[in-house]
């Protein structure tokens, strides 16, 4: 890989998404908004004295969730358009690599996930009060990790789709499950054998996991550490794989 031509990419991918205001409020306010619905579904619940509001740990999950939804749809569409438009195409009769190509997407979608992350984040702290132990600083850590796997998958998915709406048809085959299996609804150990088996290998489980050694613990965890990892890794690997699997025609 040449860093050169990756921080190119990135500058050039920046420069357009600057002039695309809906992505940008797709990125940086829907999460935020998402959030704040959640917030008011459970506004008028009633909890006995001392005992934790469903928010903190709904809305904790969900600084996960978001930023991997929205940073996997947003992704997979503008990649899509950089090759029916004929642009990467045209890169790749360059001397820029595909690698370089797509870690250069990445590098500068992870960006606008930071920024997404801090974004609802500080909603999540500053206007909703969200209560748990662990520190804010580990919050936007793994939610910016998520951001950046939701990413890699949209770049990954994106190589097997040939319009917008085979895009969005990955969907529900590859988001709605890792929701559905990630631990929000019922806790992994108490999923049936081949449930659990399932949900062990989905990317999401983990992060949810980390969020919730987050809210648990004040101080990190081997978990929290191992997850992290994790993430870490299989966001590499997918990045690393969509290279490969990315075709050159655009037809």
């Amino acid at each position: 890989m040449n860093p050169r031509m990756m921080l190119a990419t990135s500058r050039r991918v920046l420069e357009q998404l600057r002039h695309d205001h809906r992505s940008v409020a797709l990125i940086l306010v829907v999460p935020a908004l998402l959030l704040t619905a959640v917030y008011y579904l459970f506004e008028n619940e009633t909890l006995p004295p001392g005992a934790p509001r469903t928010f903190d740990r709904v809305g904790l999950m969900m600084l996960a969730i978001f930023p991997f939804v929205v940073m996997f749809l947003v992704t997979s569409i503008t990649m899509l358009r950089e090759r029916t438009s004929g642009t990467l195409e045209r890169l790749l009769t360059t001397p820029i690599h595909k690698a370089d190509l797509l870690f250069g997407y990445a590098i500068a979608f992870s960006i606008m996930a930071a920024l997404q992350s801090l974004v609802a984040t500080a909603v999540a702290y500053w206007v909703f009060d969200l209560d748990i132990k662990g520190s804010p600083g580990y919050v936007v850590m793994v939610a910016v990790i998520n951001a950046v796997l939701g990413v890699a998958l949209g770049l990954l998915c994106s190589a097997f789709a040939r319009t917008e709406f085979q895009a969005v048809q990955f969907m529900p085959v590859v988001v709605v499950p890792q929701i559905l299996l990630c631990g929000l609804f019922v806790a992994r150990d108490s999923m049936n054998s081949v449930l659990e088996a399932i949900s062990n290998v989905l990317p999401l489980s983990y992060s949810v996991e980390a969020l919730q050694e987050i809210g648990r613990h004040s101080d990190p965890t081997d978990t929290l550490r191992n997850d992290l990892i994790a993430l870490a890794v299989i966001a590499f690997g997918l990045l690393l794989l969509a290279a490969a699997t990315l075709r050159r025609r655009t037809a």
